[in-house]
């Protein structure tokens, strides 16, 4: 495993980092989602391979995600080995005030967090989304609250426009509260708009990029189809279907799979290893569910692209909407 400075700081997080959506409980909306008992070895699995960072939501699996991530690693390895990440933003009951960015919302949510997750702190605290509701700072206090506090170590964001994240940089320096130092955008190779002004701002800022969904929901791995897939996630994953439809997405995934072919290795090592050519790029989040998957992640950083193979794959993009944010 390689090992990484996240973005201006002094934490080295593994540049494969776990997603924990897929472990929980099967839920409507995540019916894909593992048991705990199931999820177990890929945490475990994880940590062998040398992966020591961890991304949750309070939101996965209504919060089931962080207990069994939690229980996990406490299990599997000392608290002090791991960076943890989790976020806050989304419903976490019927009330007016169990969602957004409030100060009530994150004081409420950090402490829930950290007690479902069975820690003391959260190496990174991350808003899920931007609240349009709640002016950015009350945000950015209370998270600079929870900081000095103690709660969290770190503090990212994820999706959002650019000119919202500028604007929370800019305010934060303002008034000499703590900053972001990570963003979490949708970046893969068949969705590629935050090349347009986030990345440039993140380079600009020395800000950490750990992209979501970085194999497009399965789409890079060629277990889509225009139909639905073979998994699970790939029949039922509503989002998923929702962005990545279009022929150009589809026309990337067959040239992923040609190379793949060619070079012998998993389709996703090939989508992995464009990704991890960009010096923009921290950590992937990648999601396990199935045998294979992890080793499959840690391989990519063995694959190189040529500057030819990395063109040729770039060249059938076409412009999207944004998807995944508004």
């Amino acid at each position: 495993m390689e090992y990484i400075r996240l973005g201006n700081t002094g934490l080295k997080v593994s540049r494969i980092c776990l997603g924990c959506m897929t472990y929980g409980t099967s839920t409507e909306r995540w019916p894909w989602a593992l048991n705990e008992e199931q999820s177990r070895p890929f945490i475990k699995k994880a940590l062998e391979l040398g992966i020591n960072f961890f991304d949750t939501a309070d939101v996965y699996s209504n919060g089931l995600s962080e207990e069994v991530t939690g229980r996990a690693l406490k299990d599997f390895t000392g608290r002090q080995h791991v960076v943890i990440a989790t976020k806050v933003h989304g419903p976490m009951g019927p009330g007016p005030n169990d969602k957004g960015l409030s100060r009530k919302h994150i004081m409420d949510s950090i402490d829930a967090s950290l007690k479902r997750l069975g820690t003391d702190y959260i190496d990174l605290y991350q808003i899920h989304r931007w609240d349009y509701e709640t002016p950015i700072e009350e945000t950015l206090e209370a998270l600079h609250d929870i900081v000095k506090m103690g709660k969290t170590r770190y503090i990212g964001a994820s999706s959002m426009f650019a000119w919202q994240f500028a604007q929370a940089l800019y305010t934060s320096d303002l008034h000499g509260w703590t900053r972001f130092v990570s963003m979490q955008p949708q970046y893969n190779l068949v969705y590629r708009e935050e090349e347009r002004e986030m990345l440039p701002l993140c380079k600009d800022q020395n800000i950490a990029v750990i992209p979501w969904s970085p194999l497009a929901r399965g789409l890079l791995t060629g277990k889509r189809t225009k139909g639905g897939g073979e998994t699970e996630r790939a029949r039922t994953d509503a989002f998923g279907k929702s962005i990545y439809t279009r022929d150009d997405d589809f026309n990337i995934s067959n040239l992923v799979n040609e190379l793949a072919q060619e070079k012998g290795v998993p389709n996703a090592q090939i989508a992995l290893a464009w990704l991890l050519s960009k010096s923009i790029i921290t950590a992937p989040i990648i999601g396990a569910s199935k045998p294979g998957h992890l080793e499959d992640a840690a391989g990519a950083l063995s694959v190189k692209l040529s500057e030819d193979e990395i063109k040729k794959l770039e060249d059938l993009y076409g412009p999207h909407p944004v998807l995944g944010h508004s």
